[in-house]
């Protein structure tokens, strides 16, 4: 029978115990916004809200959902991150099939391999960056917003050493029957890729509903900001003009409890999503991020 140690206990508590305290430390910030959304103005403008909503009321909530603008920018980044993560998982997928195989199958791949590196490491900066999207006609345009991050070194390099400890006499097999490599990659590959599938999609999907920055330089105006870029720009300017409010309304609700609750909602999809692929999050990670 095996039995702990004193210093194995220690560690356990402390180790249990700093966990703990970080958890804490995502979450209350979130609880705290979550409160402020569901609290009166008089209560949210005096900062007398902690972690329970203070005289509750939902009418941040109904403000922010009957704002068109608010509603648009959901739906700009719903069509990016579902476009984007898309476009994404696929570049991915066939740009590791080859550089996963043996140097024997694809000679080039050490060359190529060595290039993903260099373009991960350095880039050519964001002025470059930004002319160039300017003489490709992009600005202004939907695909501004995906195409430069379509392909992802990192998740690429994540996906080819996942595929790297994928036995190999799957492949031969198929190669034996007549197999080309097209369908060695659909029809074998990416059924055994769950689990890489899942941790490359929920990178995309945070990255794509995240940012913010790339929509604020692209675009031209506030109709084609994606959510993140609103939240930042406008919450950020205090900005409410966005919002048609009758003056009942101004008496309900302060650009604080607005805020609190576009933050909230801007957050939720994230919330939701991760549980449902978190069983194949560390699989994925640890597995595609050993290499052999």
């Amino acid at each position: 029978m095996y039995h702990k140690t004193l210093s194995y206990r220690i560690f356990s508590i402390l180790n249990n115990t700093g966990l703990l305290f970080i958890s804490l430390l995502c979450i209350i910030p979130l609880v705290h916004v979550l409160a402020i959304s569901f609290s009166a103005k008089s209560a949210a403008d005096a900062n007398i809200v902690n972690l329970w909503p203070v005289d509750f009321t939902l009418e941040a909530y109904r403000k922010t959902i009957d704002n068109p603008i608010f509603l648009n920018s959901i739906w700009i980044s719903i069509m990016r991150t579902s476009i984007g993560t898309a476009l994404t998982l696929l570049l991915a997928f066939m740009a590791a099939y080859p550089l996963s195989r043996e140097s024997t199958s694809f000679k080039a791949r050490s060359y190529y391999s060595w290039i993903f590196v260099f373009a991960m490491v350095f880039n050519g900066g964001l002025v470059p960056f930004y002319m160039m999207i300017q003489n490709l006609n992009l600005m202004g345009s939907f695909w501004a917003l995906v195409l430069p991050g379509a392909v992802n070194i990192y998740l690429t390099i994540l996906m080819m050493n996942f595929f790297r400890g994928i036995p190999k006499e799957l492949e031969e097999a198929a190669m034996i029957d007549g197999a080309g490599h097209f369908r060695v990659l659909f029809t074998i590959f990416l059924p055994v890729s769950k689990p890489a599938i899942a941790t490359l999609s929920l990178f995309s999907i945070v990255f794509h509903w995240n940012s913010w920055f790339d929509g604020l330089l692209y675009t031209e105006g506030v109709h084609q900001y994606p959510l993140a870029t609103f939240l930042q720009t406008v919450i950020i300017s205090r900005d409410m003009s966005s919002m048609s409010l009758d003056p009942v309304s101004l008496a309900l609700i302060s650009q604080k409890t607005v805020s609190a609750a576009q933050i909230f909602i801007g957050a939720l999809p994230v919330l939701i999503i991760y549980p449902f692929l978190q069983k194949f999050f560390v699989k994925g990670l640890v597995v595609g991020s050993v290499k052999e």
